[in-house]
């Protein structure tokens, strides 16, 4: 069974019929052995390789490695590749040869470039050095000129004379009446080179002392602390000043013992010359106690005078001290407009005494009119004015019975009736103010008079002064008739017409005059005192002292910094900045006190006494500056005048022009805390021509970082540390300023060189006003009835803004110093509106608006962080201090103008060969 099974097998099946199913079973069995015998060759054999030849390879000794890589050597020893191998070295050493030998080279370049960089530093060093030497020799030329042209030989100055204590006897006079400077006054104690030193008793030493009003005596002990004149060595005074009044009534001494204590002054020396006596009044019925006291020749100073007592020239007539020791309020002064006010004149008064009781006799008009004795013209006047009122052609309001006890007066005086405040409101609403004279002609001045005049003045009523015979204060110095009418009371008849023919525009300037002399030397204790010292000191021709700079504490900063030239600031399009070369700081003329011109103060200053500031509303240049180096005004002759070179091209290009051949200016920059923004904007800086030295008044208390490194401009930077963070810091008079053009800008202000440079220029030939770029102006709200500030665009404008303007370093002396504190608080309290500030200041002096240059309206750098202006309420602000400064001014004095200034030959077509001077499109 088992063949057969087998048989069957092989045959492919059972019996015949299985044997095609052997042989397909068969088949496979092939093909799956030959399938795994396949895979084991190919997975296998490789791994059984690879181990066995990373074994072999991992051999220690070299030379059993059958499989590794062989070594140049060994492949060198095969022929074929010898050569090669030669080859391939002879290549590499030729190669390192080269390498070498450029590298050798590359260095000799390199030291090559170094020399000739160091040549090209050392020739443009000479040429600066060659070109400041021309510029020296030019300068030393040019100044040798003037000098030439002068024909001015320096003198030294005088020894000064030491009289001894005792002083040499003066001839006297035939009486003390006729006491005047040349016979009563020792001008050896006062030479010219003195500096007018001023020696003041202490009052308090002496028994009268004690019977001086205290509001009086304090102020005037605070206001002596503070004079520049006052010294303590009495050996060297050439003025010697005593208080002696205003005294009170209970404990006031007899006129005798005041005589003998007068008489015992230290330095009084038998009669008194070279003293002065002040008897200052508060009140209006302060008595005239001096008149029957020998004061020898010792000037007198008070409000009331008898004309036997009174020295014309000699003796001065002193406003009232009403503020004491307080300083007048702004607010509560009326605005000078509306210039037509309720009532055309008012009067408030009561006569106790006539003059007819007082002289015990009565004369008609007729009799005085046919040439006998005058008589008393009160009657006259009562008459005339209930006229007046009762015709009711204007409101007036004239009341001759006090409804009170009126306030004591001297005899044919009229009392002043109620208290000062109900006064003050009647003035307020009143065009003028009545002041009638005494009936008695020898009576030249009273305490009630100089009252009337003071309130009258400090709330802008017109005063009208009934009787040309009166001495008004400071009547030889002041040009009263620039601020009240001084009518004789013969024309009483007349007044009304007159005072109704007075135009508008004469009424404002008449009030704003009263306003400025009342401000500068009725005010407060120390325009009085300073007021009656100018007086003296003009008197017998003695120079001003000068007013005190800001002194510079400048912070130490590293610099050294090449600062880079902007394209935009080298690119001038038409415009030739000048010429090529830059001249050395030159510092502007310094201001040398004329004597001669002393002498003539009285004659030129039309407008006010010749005080220690001088702000004239109509010439606020006047000769006699609060600065000893300072002096205003466009080929003055205090100047050479150089005149403009002409021409349209190459003549003008190569002069700076105008009527002072030789100037620079300062660059003043505010700053606070920006220092990428400031250093970028002193680069800017960079070659500008004419160019003296840049202030940086550093505002912030926290001081520049240690590492900053300065730009080198070519010009000097000083930065100046401040006391405080003010925005008025910006108009302080630095002394390290030397020029008289102050360029203020800010510190992210973006100027072009020709820009600067054209303001320049303009600010050359108005030296008097604000010259700068963006302009503003101010308009009328009629719903609130207030005054709003602008910066849209407009036809006009009324002010330029300081960051970025020329003015006068004048004007920094009166900013600081002169303007009221009250507009520098303000600025403080809100940081802001300095620049509107002293817009006003300039337009209330120069009664001028400002001048724009160029098209330009902002100047903001581009990029620059954010400034203050960008703040939500800086318009606000902006409001808020316009109104307050007018409040403060009494009136607005922003003058509206439509023009900017373009170049003569701007937009004019010229022949190819010409050039023109300007071109601002």
């Amino acid at each position: 069974e088992l063949m057969t099974g087998y048989t069957m097998l092989r045959n492919g099946g059972v019996g015949n019929g299985g044997q095609p199913w052997v042989l397909r079973w068969s088949s496979r069995i092939r093909l799956t052995w030959l399938s795994f015998t396949l895979f084991i060759i190919l997975v296998f054999f490789p791994l059984i390789a690879h181990y066995y030849l990373t074994t072999i390879d991992d051999a220690d000794d070299a030379g059993k490695r059958i499989f590794g890589p062989r070594t140049g050597n060994e492949l060198c020893e095969v022929k074929h590749v010898q050569d090669l191998c030669r080859i391939r070295e002879s290549v590499s050493e030729e190669l390192l040869q080269l390498e070498a030998k450029r590298q050798e080279l590359n260095s000799e370049i390199a030291k090559l470039n170094l020399k000739i960089e160091a040549c090209k530093k050392s020739i443009e060093n000479a040429k600066q050095d060659l070109l400041q030497l021309k510029n020296v020799i030019s300068q030393t030329e040019h100044s040798y000129k003037e000098l030439m042209a002068q024909n001015q030989p320096k003198l030294s100055l005088p020894i000064r004379l030491l009289p001894d204590k005792d002083d040499a006897t003066f001839p006297l006079p035939k009486s003390n009446r006729n006491c005047r400077l040349h016979n009563c006054f020792d001008y050896s104690r006062c030479p010219l080179t003195s500096g007018f030193p001023v020696y003041v008793y202490n009052s308090d030493d002496y028994p009268f002392g004690s019977s001086l009003d205290p509001l009086i005596k304090q102020a005037f002990e605070a206001t002596v602390r503070t004079n520049v004149y006052v010294t303590e060595n009495a050996n060297i005074a050439c003025v010697y000043i005593i208080l002696v009044g205003e005294m009170q009534e209970p404990v006031m001494p007899k006129p005798t013992e005041l005589e003998q204590q007068l008489h015992s002054l230290p330095y009084w020396r038998t009669d008194g010359h070279n003293h002065l006596i002040i008897n200052l009044s508060r009140k209006s019925e302060t008595q005239n106690f001096i008149y029957n006291i020998s004061t020898g020749r010792a000037m007198i100073a008070q409000s009331t005078f008898y004309d036997a007592q009174y020295r014309p020239g000699f003796d001065i007539v002193v406003s009232p001290l009403v503020h004491a020791m307080s300083e007048p309020n702004f607010l509560e002064i009326p605005p000078q407009v509306p210039v037509k006010r309720k009532y055309l004149f008012s009067f408030q008064g009561e006569k106790i005494e006539s003059l007819r009781s007082s002289l015990q006799e009565v004369r008609s008009f007729e009799e005085e009119i046919e040439g006998n004795a005058p008589a008393d013209y009160d009657d006259r006047i009562i008459t005339t004015l209930k006229a007046v009122q009762d015709s009711k052609l204007d409101f007036v309001l004239v009341e001759f019975t006090c409804k009170n006890q009126p306030k004591a007066s001297l005899p044919t005086e009229w009392a002043l009736c109620g208290e000062r405040e109900d006064r003050l409101e009647l003035l307020k609403l009143s065009t003028f103010a009545l002041i009638i004279t005494p009936g008695d002609t020898h009576l030249v001045i009273s305490a009630g008079c100089t009252m009337r005049l003071f309130e009258a003045l400090e709330v802008g009523a017109i005063p009208v002064v009934l009787g040309e015979q009166v001495q008004l204060p400071y009547n030889d110095v002041i040009r009263w008739n620039e601020a009240a009418l001084i009518i004789p009371k013969p024309r009483i008849t007349e007044v009304h017409f007159l005072l109704r023919s007075i135009s508008d525009n004469d009424l404002l300037a008449m009030r704003r005059q009263g306003r400025f002399l009342w401000e500068t030397y009725f005010s407060t204790s120390d325009n009085v005192f300073s007021t009656v010292l100018a007086i003296i000191r003009t008197r017998i021709q003695i120079p001003a002292a000068p007013i005190r700079e800001e002194p510079a504490v400048e912070i130490p900063h590293r610099s050294g910094k090449a600062a880079g030239t902007d394209p935009n600031m080298a690119d001038n399009g038409d415009l030739d900045l000048g010429p090529v070369e830059t001249e050395p700081p030159y510092a502007s003329p310094k201001y040398l006190r004329n004597f001669t011109l002393t002498a003539m103060d009285i004659y030129r200053n039309w407008n006010s006494a010749p005080g220690p500031f001088h702000l004239f509303p109509y010439t606020p240049f006047d000769p006699v500056l609060p600065s000893e180096a300072k002096f205003l005004g466009s080929g003055t002759g205090f100047r050479p005048i150089g005149g403009g070179a002409g021409g349209s091209g190459k003549e003008f290009q190569a002069a700076l022009g105008g009527n002072v051949p030789r100037e620079q200016f300062t660059v003043v920059m505010l700053t606070y805390e920006r220092e990428e923004v400031l250093m970028n904007s002193l680069e800017r800086l960079n070659g500008l021509p004419y160019l003296n030295k840049v202030v940086v008044v550093w505002n912030s208390p926290k001081l520049p970082s240690e590492d900053l490194l300065w730009p080198d401009i070519g010009v000097p930077i000083m930065v100046v540390r401040t006391e405080k963070n003010s925005l008025n810091n910006r108009f302080l008079p630095w002394d390290e300023i030397d020029t008289e053009a102050i360029l203020s800008i800010d510190d992210d202000a973006h100027l072009r060189h020709d820009e600067i440079m054209f303001g320049f220029r303009v600010w050359r030939e108005a030296r008097d006003r604000i010259v700068g770029f963006p302009g503003r102006y101010h308009a009328w709200d009629i719903p609130h009835q207030s005054w709003l500030y602008n910066s849209n665009y407009s036809c006009e404008l009324s002010m330029v803004l300081t960051g970025a303007a020329f003015f006068h370093k004048y004007y920094a002396y009166l900013y600081s110093y002169v303007m009221p504190q009250a507009i520098r608080d303000m600025v403080d309290e809100y940081i802001n509106c300095e620049d509107i500030a002293m817009n006003f200041l300039v337009s209330h002096l120069t009664r001028k608006p400002p001048i724009k240059v160029t098209s330009r309206w902002t100047f903001r750098c581009p990029g620059c962080p954010q400034a203050l202006s960008h703040d939500d309420s800086h318009f606000h602000e902006r409001h808020k201090c316009i109104n307050f400064f007018v409040k403060v001014y009494g009136y607005m004095p922003l003058l509206y103008t439509q023009f900017r200034v373009d170049s003569v030959l701007f937009k004019t077509r010229l022949p190819h060969d010409k050039t023109k001077c300007f071109k601002f499109i």
